[in-house]
């Protein structure tokens, strides 16, 4: 079962002004957390043994220059200074070309307190970064001719058809519920358009949840996906349950557990042998603690765990993995869909997979009621952000940082990854602190893209 501190998921957080990153990349790119300043922090004292494994690149570094990290040994400054001064307990950093892998790095500890030191083959909880990963499954059944992208998806999962949408609630506290004006399609599930929300995210969907007596989709129990529709399907985007239900459906068509399928048809094939809904003794002797930053900022651990034998796997967050592994599914995505000989998606598919599927919607700030599993957070403030097939994506070049149309997503636990067609870049930054969208952890992974660019260039 989920095993996690309710009292403290719910604790406040203190608000704070936004500002400006000096090396040209925007804090709120990616990132400004509505009312927070990401370069502002706890300061904690410094310690020597910051770096735990010294971090490589293949390559030739590039001259050091003024205003922000740009050598190699810059980047690694700048994630050893963040272990230092306490954003995060520790860090495994990781970034590819088109030709390889070109950095790797790990820092700190395993956690808060007496753990052990961080390594590249730690495992992290990545939470919704699984969700990039059952999007890639469910393509290959679209490429099969077993689905399609706008199929109704109560012809696969009839329970998709019953759901209703909420409008409110009546004065003596009955849910107000309508049928949807249109079916959900499986495009609507990849792209958090189908009207499903997340009962950890939004306080109505919760309220409603509890009063049905449904438990949460942390349970991952068949009846957290009795949830109702916020809104109607197609007409606007909102964070939600969309893809573990697209994790649902790879199960019944496929007629495999989604593990199953995906160590057979994705994880195996990509010998991302780390990489699974089940920790394998070797993997639980690696995993990384979880934590959480309290609101006086001190970091501690913290008991969180989805379940890994209940009636699903979590198809929209549910993962294990590690640095390595899973920057060679970004790798893949970046080669269009094959790795080191074997190909898992064809070009088409990854090609279309990196479109906007959304059309004239757009991804709005995302909102969260429970500030300390996740902090409010606009994604690409000034300008349009779209999403793929299950991708952000970003209209317009980030000056010093990515590209227009590169594709990215994050985990709740602070694991994140952007990939780059259009510079040819790749790169992978796991974390484990709640709540997503820290701060200090977003002030790393500010410092960490512009290194890099800056590195290539």
């Amino acid at each position: 079962m989920l095993r996690v501190r309710r009292q403290y998921m719910r604790a406040p957080v203190a608000p704070g002004p936004p500002g400006r990153d000096a090396r040209g990349c925007l804090t709120g790119t990616l990132q400004r957390i509505i009312g927070h300043d990401p370069t502002r922090g706890r300061r904690g004292p410094t310690s020597a043994g910051a770096m735990s494994q010294a971090p490589r690149i293949i390559g030739a570094p590039s001259p050091l220059s003024a205003g922000g990290p740009v050598s190699n040994s810059a980047i690694d400054q700048h994630l050893s200074t963040a272990i230092a001064e306490g954003a995060v307990p520790g860090i495994v950093a990781l970034a590819a070309d088109a030709n390889g892998v070109i950095y790797t790095g790990a820092f700190g500890k395993a956690g808060p307190g007496d753990t052990p030191p961080m390594q590249l083959d730690t495992v992290f909880r990545i939470a919704s970064m699984t969700k990039a990963i059952t999007a890639a499954a469910v393509m290959q059944l679209v490429e099969q001719g077993k689905l399609a992208l706008d199929q109704a998806m109560k012809e696969i999962a009839p329970q998709i058809g019953e759901a209703q949408v909420l409008l409110g609630f009546n004065a003596d506290g009955t849910p107000q519920l309508r049928a949807p004006k249109r079916d959900v399609t499986l495009r609507h599930l990849l792209t958090h358009t189908s009207g499903y929300s997340y009962d950890l995210f939004n306080a109505n969907v919760g309220r409603y949840m509890a009063q049905a007596g449904l438990p949460s989709i942390a349970t991952c129990q068949y009846g957290s996906l009795q949830a109702p529709l916020v809104f109607d399907p197609g007409e606007r985007w909102e964070y939600g349950i969309g893809i573990d239900w697209v994790g649902r459906i790879v199960e019944i068509v496929s007629g495999l557990k989604l593990e199953d399928y995906l160590q057979r048809h994705l994880l195996g094939p990509l010998q991302m042998k780390d990489t699974s809904f089940v920790l394998r003794p070797d993997m639980q002797a690696r995993l990384v603690a979880a934590a959480a930053r309290t609101p006086d900022g001190a970091v501690n651990r913290l008991d969180f765990e989805f379940p890994s034998d209940a009636d699903f796997h979590m198809g929209g967050g549910g993962l294990y993995s590690t640095g390595p592994d899973y920057l060679r599914f970004t790798r893949m995505i970046l080669n269009g869909g094959s790795l080191d000989g074997a190909r898992v998606l064809s070009e088409a598919t990854v090609k279309l997979m990196g479109q906007n599927a959304i059309g004239d919607i757009e991804v709005p700030p995302f909102v969260s009621d429970n500030p300390a599993m996740a902090l409010s957070a606009e994604l690409f403030p000034g300008q349009v952000a779209k999403w793929g097939l299950s991708f952000v994506i970003n209209t317009e070049d980030i000056p010093g940082c990515r590209a227009a149309h590169s594709l990215a997503w994050a985990g709740v636990h602070n694991t994140f990854y952007w990939i780059d067609p259009t510079r040819k870049l790749t790169a992978v930054l796991m974390m484990q602190l709640l709540p997503a969208n820290d701060p200090q952890v977003l002030k790393t992974l500010i410092g960490y893209e512009a290194g890099l660019y800056a590195s290539i260039r």
